[in-house]
């Protein structure tokens, strides 16, 4: 199962005003520069489109769509190589059928992405770091899945388009493949935004991981939680006012009909 490790890759726009000069030009030349789509996505729905919040389209990046994986892969590398990661296996390398990658798009730039790894005989990329705490998770009729290679755009980092990709990831997931829990892996500078956006709990010490050459640790999100946050916050009337990112989910009654776009698009 082709995979990386995860890190949180998004740079909130008021943190520009607060970068050091080298910093700030690397951010902003990406933020000028985007990604540009090749196929069409402003006026035009795009076909693979699951989801249209505000000024952009979240979709499926097919694996056997050279173009579209190139250009997810050319955001992840740019965003790892600005934090100073190794980015030669930061990449979506080949199509397999226990992973799939979201990828979001506005005016037809690449803003953000998220691939989601299901369990399998091949295990998952945490395992590599985590293996004996993910092995309690397995008993039972767990199902398990991780989150890998997020990256956001700084021209479009935002808690909605962050969420968004989660709110898909979940779906995906948890009503589709029904598992029960999720994985990812974090640098530990972001770990507390995790815990207090969405709920993830920490059950790993922090390693190195040498795919990235970084540190990192391993979080945790129990599913049912999220069933229950969804239910109490998805499509709360202000979400910007309140500290979960559940607050931007689908309601429960709009997530049959994001289902059936999966479905559709995987057949």
């Amino acid at each position: 199962m082709p995979i990386h490790n995860t890190e949180s890759l998004f740079i909130p726009q008021n943190r520009l005003a607060t970068l050091g000069a080298k910093e700030y030009f690397s951010a902003r030349s990406l933020l000028e520069k985007g990604e540009r789509c090749e196929e069409p996505l402003g006026g035009v729905r795009d076909p693979k489109c699951l989801l249209r919040q505000g000024d952009y389209d979240i979709c499926i990046c097919l694996a056997d769509s050279p173009g579209r994986r190139n250009l997810v892969n050319r955001l992840i590398k740019n965003m790892y190589s600005w934090r100073g990661y190794h980015t030669e296996h930061a990449v979506i390398s080949s199509q397999s059928p226990h992973q799939l990658t979201l990828e979001a798009s506005t005016s037809k730039k690449i803003a953000g992405t998220l691939t989601i790894g299901l369990d399998s005989e091949k295990g998952m990329l945490v395992d590599a770091l985590y293996e004996q705490e993910i092995s309690a998770f397995r008993a039972g009729n767990n199902r398990l899945c991780e989150l890998s290679k997020l990256a956001i755009s700084p021209q479009h980092s935002s808690k909605e388009l962050l969420a968004s990709l989660f709110n898909l990831a979940y779906i995906y997931a948890r009503m589709i493949h029904k598992v029960t829990y999720f994985f990812i892996e974090v640098n530990p500078r972001h770990a507390a935004y995790y815990k207090r956006m969405l709920g993830f709990t920490q059950i790993g010490k922090e390693r190195v991981c040498p795919r990235v050459n970084a540190p990192a640790v391993l979080l945790h999100l129990d599913l049912a939680y999220v069933d229950e946050q969804v239910s109490l916050l998805a499509g709360s009337p202000e979400p910007s006012k309140m500290r979960s990112l559940y607050a931007y989910f689908l309601p429960k009654d709009e997530e049959e009909r994001v289902v059936r776009s999966f479905r559709c698009h995987m057949n």
